[in-house]
Formats: structure tokens, sequence, C-alpha cells
């Protein structure tokens, strides 16, 4: 493992002179150090834990572990959970200019002769202690509405879904930096060594927009704490498993073989990107026995099929990967991404959005429910949200089928456990579901939190990228302090 560039502002070491714990080992105390090298390959959570600590572990934690269950495409606030009687009040009149206040539309209903406003066709109940409301499509969340924190006041600068979910995801609308996942492993590090500290699934068979890997990538970082994506079917990562004709010793004994030449190759020159590839390959290794382990539900109990419903049996659903979820958590994986596609109601809305809460709505409770049982809710946050909320106001002429614009003025997102302040609400919008009223969150705020509540210090946590110390809250940021347990 190289120390990174970022580590300067601890050793004192520039870009130029950054040197690797390999070249010390091998070239100062007589050369006994480098006794220790094959450990250290051998290591790598262990190191990149150790270099999370000098990389902004300054806090105490509240959550080991987080599942983010990412609703890509815009899931609309007013038909889930920001409940706005006057829009059914007003259904069919045009939005006024007072509340637009001249603020930018999209193209696609920027040049609308009329902004019909269209109330929510669903009906909303509050539930709890907390009295949080909740739309007739969300019964089963509703179910568990004490264990959420609702931020109802998210915004953001981007209006459109790829800079808004790359921004959502690094902290920045432009491609390049690295995810909020990468940045965990890299400020962290894993708790287990034969799984990756990042792992990503995407619901399988839908549509909508694209997701691509540059989501869950490490951008400028070491490519080691990029997100591990898995699949359903017989090879859940793809090229870990060995080809036909190549069984497990050969592979050993090869990977041995390249390791040698990889250490002959670092005692001429250290170099971070072949101490990179050393641990990947051994990784991938460890990674062809614990990754069928750990993918194989056949191990859980009927009781587990029954809280998530059949769908958790078939491999790629939503309901399946919620589960894996758990199950990755169990076994020390830090930070694990679910994509859920489809939000994305430009038409046809009402039946749209409640089959995404079909396929969405029991699973993402039961998550809640069967970490809380297993006493891991306590040190697990979850996160439930996309990228933008949706107007209020009609896209194309209104009828029974309509559908909403994006809307990156306002939005909803719940979080549950790792030091979240259960059964409350943070921030309102104004009676138009428009505009924020009180208590605005920024997605850097939003991030901030994030890593506070995983023990780091975002201002701390920094690589040198370029001349200048980059972050994931860049130069913003401020921790949502009431929302915190």
């Amino acid at each position: 493992m190289s120390i990174p560039t970022g580590y300067s502002q601890c050793t004192g070491f520039d870009d130029a002179a950054a040197m690797s714990r390999r070249s010390i080992l091998q070239n100062f105390g007589l050369g006994f150090g480098s006794i220790a090298l094959t450990d250290l390959l051998n290591s790598s959570a262990a190191s990149a834990a150790e270099e999370g600590r000098s990389s902004g572990h300054t806090v105490a934690p509240r959550a080991k572990r987080v599942i983010y269950l990412f609703q890509s495409g815009g899931p609309s606030q007013m038909d889930l959970f920001d409940h706005k009687p006057l829009l059914n009040e007003l259904h069919g009149q045009e939005l006024p200019a007072e509340v637009r206040q001249g603020q930018r539309l999209t193209a696609m209903s920027g040049n609308q002769a009329t902004l019909p406003l269209v109330g929510s066709p669903f009906q909303f109940q509050q539930h709890g202690d907390s009295g949080a409301w909740f739309s007739e499509l969300l019964p089963q969340t509703a179910g568990i509405a004490d264990d959420l924190c609702f931020i109802k006041s998210l915004h953001t600068p981007a209006i459109n879904h790829g800079p808004a979910v790359t921004f959502m995801q690094s902290g920045s609308q432009f491609p390049g930096r690295p995810s909020m996942g990468a940045w965990l492993d890299y400020g962290l590090g894993s708790e287990n060594s034969n799984l990756p500290a990042f792992v990503v699934m995407v619901t399988q068979g839908k549509g909508g927009q694209p997701l691509v890997s540059r989501l869950w990538g490490s951008g400028f970082l070491p490519s080691r704490h990029q997100g591990v994506r898995f699949r359903a079917g017989s090879e859940p990562v793809l090229y870990v498993n060995n080809p036909d004709g190549l069984d497990r010793a050969s592979k050993r004994r090869m990977l041995d073989a390249l390791q040698k030449l990889h250490l002959s190759k670092i005692a001429e020159t250290p170099d971070p990107i072949v101490e990179t590839q050393i641990a990947q390959h051994e990784l991938a290794f460890r990674m062809q026995a614990s990754v069928p382990d750990v993918t194989d539900l056949s191990s859980e109990s009927e009781h587990a099929f029954k809280l998530y419903g059949e769908d958790a049996r078939t491999p790629g659903t939503f309901t399946a990967n919620c589960l894996l979820a758990r199950r990755l958590c169990e076994r020390g994986v830090r930070f694990v991404q679910l994509y859920h596609p489809g939000w994305d109601q430009h038409g046809g809305l009402p039946g749209g959005i409640a089959k995404q809460c079909r396929e969405t709505d029991r699973a993402s409770a039961a998550l809640v429910l069967d970490l809380k049982q297993r006493g891991l809710l306590d040190d697990t946050l979850v996160i439930w949200g996309g990228e933008f909320g949706r107007t209020n106001y009609c896209q194309g002429h209104l009828s029974k089928n309509f559908g909403r614009d994006h809307h990156p003025r306002c939005f909803t997102t719940w979080m549950a456990g790792g030091g979240i302040k259960a059964g409350t609400t943070y921030g309102q919008t104004d009676e138009w579901c428009y505009n924020i009223a009180t208590d605005p969150v920024s997605i850097h705020d939003f991030h901030a939190t994030l890593l506070h509540l995983l023990g780091i210090d975002h201002k701390q946590l920094t690589f040198r990228y370029q001349g200048r110390r980059f972050r994931l809250t860049d130069v913003h940021g401020e921790i949502i302090s009431p929302i915190l347990a």
C-alpha cells in the first residue's frame, strides 16, 4: 500500500517526495524491514484502516457501515411523503409567478404555455407516534415510521439526471471525482479482507436513466477504492472466477510468481500503481471463496423470506439485493449501494410510481426491521432517496395519466439507524411544495453529516490532486446536528 498523496497533510511529504511504506521498509533499518513485506501484501484491509485514521477519522463514530437505497430517476416527494392538500384544492390552476420566482425549468416543460398545478391522486395518512405523513403507496414503510428520520428540505443545483446523480454520488456535477463509497474506503478501509469494502448492486431488468460505473468509481483516488459491482447469476463479480482449465492451486502459484515480478519492479522504483495491482490480485483470489458464500441465499431462514417477500428468492430483484445487503454488512462490508432505476415519471406517473413502490416498499421496510432484529441497526446507517424531486405542476397536458418534470428546489429522503434521531422530520417545504420554507439542506450538508456519523471530519478527509486538496464536500458542508441522536 502506498502512502497516498493526501497524506502530506500529516507527514510533511509533498507529492514529489511521497514514499511508500514498502520503500521505507526496504531502504531503512539495514533492510530488515523487508521481512514484513509479505505480511503487508496480505493485510490490505488493515493498511487501509491505518490510512484512514490519518485521513479524517477524528470524531467518535455513530455508525460502522452504510446501506444506501438509491432511487434513481427522482421520486415524486408530494406523492410519497410530503403531503400538500393545497395542490389538490388548486388542481388545474396555474402555478403562480410569485411561487416560481423566475426559477429555471428544464427544456421539457420550460416551453409549455401553461404550468397547471396537479394534486396527488393518492390518499395520505399520518403514522406512528411521530405522526409522519405517508402516501397509501407505502404501507410497509409507514409501519416503521418511528424508526425513520425524514429530511424534506434537500436541494441541489443540478436539474438533469446525469449531473444530479453524479453530484449526489461524488459531491460534484462533473465526472471524475471519487464516489462517496470510494471516499469511505479511503478513509476507513474494510473490516473484512476477503470482501470489498464498497459493493454496488443495480436492480436487474429495469429501464430508466443509464447508470454508469463512474458513479461508483474511485476518480483520482487509488483504484482499489472503487466500488465492486455484484450481479445476479453464476458469476456475481465479473472476471473473479478462474477460466476453465485453471484450478485454484495453479492460480495461487501464478499469483505468487506475478508477485515476485511486481516486487522486483518495486525494489527498483516504488510504484503505487503496481502496489495497487498486487493488492487487487490478492483480493480477487480471496473473493473466489468469499463471494459464493455471501451471495448464496439458500442458508436464509423462512422467516427472512417471509419478512422480505417472495421476490427475495429471485436474484437481481431489489428485494433480493436488500437481503444481500444485510448479509454483506454482517460480514463487514463498509458501504453497500443499491440502485433502483425507474422513478423518472414525465408521463404516466400514477401507474408508474405505484409499480415502483410495489417493487421497493416492502423490501426497504424489511431491511430496517431485519437489521433492528439482529442488533445491527444501531451501527448501520440506512438511506433511501433519489437525486432530486418532481414538479408540483403537470408536464404536458393535464390528464389522469399526468407526469411531473424534474424539480431540484426541494426533495425528500429518509435515514434510519446509525446515530440518526428516529421518529423525526427535519426541514419543511412551502404549501406549494415548490420552495423550501425552513432548514434547507444542501448535498454537501448531507455528505458532511454522513461522514460525521461514520467518525470522519469531512474537512480533514482530503486527497491532494493536481495541486490542490480535494474532499467529498469540496469547500462546503455543515453537519445537520438536529437529526443526530
